[in-house]
């Protein structure tokens, strides 16, 4: 099957019967692709008001109710303990697993969120010309925790995560255009050049993801990113939260065309 022509119902088949464990970029093409964050309903509110401080980096795209695994504007026939390759397990702000299936850690109190991704705005500008290097080199998209702090919400507050693609500067200018029509998979850039200035002090050496080349010529070019509740969750410690895996998307029903502003 070729992955990135395969429907979202397709790939998310695939991915609970334990057939595919990969990341997401590039599958389902035309589809927009999801963060998510699982907390229990007691921080759910301050959740909410921490993503709509941070839209940038928590863009919304649906909220489940208290309980249910299913969400229903943005795929109503999934199942979120299910259909993404893999999961981490917090604790007390502590990685304490990583699995392909969530449903055993699944609670009747737990409210999901699913926040836009900047892997749905890469179809656009592959089609635009643009390389994407980790899609070219089949790696994870390197991520980098910054020292840009996101709006503190109730008990929500710590540093805005960013993902990194390597440029021409020519290229940069495209991809500004694209992804500016996309605030709700985060938009334009929100730092181009050197990584130092947004508090990167290797950028050989990522928080998540893998390293991309950046060849001769080529400036990093840096997009807000979804992972930024899971650096949340360290500085807070919530008693228990479920995230994707860095990477490891939920594939949604939603064109990423329908999130454009044409």
């Amino acid at each position: 099957m070729d992955l990135a022509k395969a429907s979202p119902a397709e790939v998310r088949s695939l991915i609970r019967a334990g057939e595919l464990d990969k990341p997401t970029s590039g599958m389902c093409a035309p589809y927009a692709q999801a963060n998510m964050a699982v907390l229990p309903k007691e921080l759910a509110f301050d959740f909410l008001l921490f993503t709509q401080r941070n839209k940038v980096p928590c863009p919304v795209l649906d909220v489940t109710e208290a309980g249910s695994p299913v969400p229903k504007l943005v795929a109503p026939k999934a199942d979120l303990r299910h259909d993404i390759p893999r999961y981490r397990i917090y604790r007390h702000g502590e990685l304490t697993d990583e699995v392909t299936d969530a449903a055993p850690f699944w609670r009747d109190d737990l409210v999901a969120f699913l926040l836009g991704c900047s892997f749905s705005f890469e179809g656009p500008m592959i089609e635009a010309g643009l390389e994407i290097r980790h899609i070219t080199d089949n790696h994870n998209v390197p991520m980098y925790k910054t020292n840009i702090e996101c709006v503190p919400a109730g008990v929500f507050h710590g540093p805005m995560v960013v993902s990194m693609r390597p440029m021409k500067p020519a290229d940069a200018i495209r991809a500004v255009q694209i992804t500016t029509r996309m605030p709700f998979v985060h938009g334009a850039p929100i730092h181009i050049g050197d990584p130092e200035a947004i508090g990167i002090s290797d950028i050989d050496k990522p928080d998540f993801g893998e390293r991309s080349d950046i060849k001769p010529g080529e400036v990093p070019v840096f997009w807000a990113c979804g992972v930024t509740p899971q650096a949340v969750a360290m500085a807070v410690k919530p008693e228990f939260m479920i995230t994707h895996a860095p990477g490891y998307m939920f594939i949604t029903d939603v064109l990423n065309s329908q999130l454009s502003i044409m």
